[in-house]
């Protein structure tokens, strides 16, 4: 059975990226906001939820820029899918995590980074982001919106 999950990039005025930075395992991870989608939800509702949750900012989103899967023995069949957002309102501030209790917190720090501080980051998640993020940024990457919801 497959477990879907998303993640949200959304840039300000001046194209600086929202991350959020997480602990896990002792280590610190720089990622793009996001999180697994509950049943009932779909990808977008989980989108506009997770953001919300993480960083106070309202979002609307865009297009989908990257459907991402894994199968494997050890973690399952798992699929995230990255879609572009902006900010449509709300406070930027740091959310917390409704899985974690007070004391189990992962979400550390949240804001909006330049493309020097993100390549300059020694733990990013996924570490494709580097490379790919600017590309997919690009208004011609994709010319028809390829994400269709069924109802």
């Amino acid at each position: 059975m497959w477990t879907g999950g998303v993640r949200v990039i959304i840039p300000d005025e001046e194209g600086k990226i929202l991350m959020v930075k997480q602990t896990h395992e002792g280590n610190d991870i720089w990622m793009i906001p996001g999180g697994g989608i509950e049943d009932g939800e779909n990808s977008i509702e989980a989108a506009i939820r997770e953001v919300f949750e993480e960083t106070g900012l309202k979002t609307r989103i865009i297009r989908l820029l990257w459907h991402v899967e894994e199968v494997s023995e050890k973690r399952g069949q798992r699929f995230v899918n990255f879609f572009l957002g902006e900010r449509t309102g709300g406070s930027l501030r740091l959310g917390t995590d409704p899985e974690f209790d007070d004391t189990s917190q992962v979400l550390r720090e949240v804001r909006f980074l330049s493309k020097t501080e993100i390549l300059n980051l020694k733990r990013v998640y996924p570490e494709y982001i580097k490379t790919e993020l600017w590309e997919a940024l690009e208004p011609r990457y994709y010319r028809n919106e390829v994400f269709k919801i069924r109802k």
